[in-house]
């Protein structure tokens, strides 16, 4: 889906569906006072408060190569269509366990499940020394070691509301009470830092964009599917692209063969070239992708210390 522009303000379709907020406040606690599965060996949550991309997969990522031993990680596989659990292997496709699923793959085994017990126990079966969720701060199906509440700081808490007049899918109150700290990305240009908890620890990071051609002065149809596509056609400027068709696509969007054929009849007709995340290359079509140039992202710590402090 498409994050809808009324969340990021207090416009009167917000304010219309305002009532709604408390039912949704309602589930999420009641779900959350469910006891869940705790398993022998660590979990660590990397989760927001709301719904859209907050930047929860590429932190999974960084702790993914961080942690010592044999760390899996576990993901719904949003977009999939498999339930799980099920150990990803490289003939998956993203159909099968979504995008975020074949992402993490690259760095460490994979588990998808739904049921996030479930996964856990798979796991473990399979010899992982630590557990990476990306996503399920709302789940309680499985205990978590460690939570960390990510935020990205050009977009924070959106208007504030919970779901469907807002982003959120619980206060942020309730969700930061779960964590043991907090990861800002970006700067905090919504002032989302003034909505957390006084004692709650905030760690700073940054993303630094990277391509392997130079894109100084190149013209570029920049596409993506993900939650805020603004984040990545900024990223691809700031490599000195210019791009002459920003095209965004919902979340997790799966690319169709007329998809293709629109992306390069657009790239034709204005001489330039395709550029898209690695997120969005795994669902590409092998003829799209062939024409494709990924433009990644590194997250880059402030305080690399204080984040291995709170691994250990």
């Amino acid at each position: 889906m498409n994050t809808p522009k009324f969340w990021v303000s207090d416009s009167l379709l917000a304010l219309a569906l305002s009532p709604l907020e408390r039912i949704t406040a309602k589930i999420t606690a009641n779900r959350m006072a469910e006891p869940g599965f705790t398993a022998k060996i660590p979990v660590i949550c990397v989760g927001n408060a709301g719904v859209g991309g907050a930047g929860k997969t590429i932190v999974a990522l960084d702790l993914l190569q961080r942690l010592p031993g044999t760390p899996f990680a576990l993901t719904r596989g949003y977009g999939g269509s498999l339930t799980g659990p099920v150990l990803v292997t490289p003939e998956h496709l993203a159909r099968d366990v979504g995008d975020e699923a074949l992402l993490l793959g690259a760095v460490a085994p994979v588990i998808v499940a739904r049921d996030r017990a479930a996964g856990a126990q798979l796991a473990m079966a399979k010899g992982a020394s630590a557990i990476v969720m990306d996503d399920g701060l709302q789940n309680p199906g499985l205990v978590k070691t460690l939570s960390l509440l990510v935020i990205d700081g050009g977009y924070g808490f959106g208007n504030g509301r919970l779901l469907p007049a807002g982003p959120l899918r619980e206060p942020v109150e309730a969700a930061a009470g779960r964590c043991k700290a907090a990861v800002v990305i970006g700067p905090d240009t919504t002032r989302a830092l003034k909505k957390l908890p006084a004692n709650l620890p905030v760690l700073r990071a940054s993303l630094a964009p990277a391509c392997p051609v130079d894109l100084a002065g190149v013209r570029v149809v920049a596409f993506a599917g993900i939650g805020r596509p603004e984040k990545f056609f900024d990223s691809v400027r700031s490599l000195g692209a210019e791009i002459v068709a920003p095209t965004p696509f919902p979340d997790h969007h799966l690319y169709t063969d007329a998809d293709a054929r629109r992306l390069q009849r657009l790239a034709i007709g204005l001489g330039a070239s395709l550029v898209t995340t690695a997120k969005d290359f795994v669902k590409l079509p092998p003829a799209l992708r062939a024409q494709t140039t990924v433009v990644t992202v590194q997250l880059v710590w402030g305080d690399e210390a204080s984040l291995d402090k709170l691994l250990s």
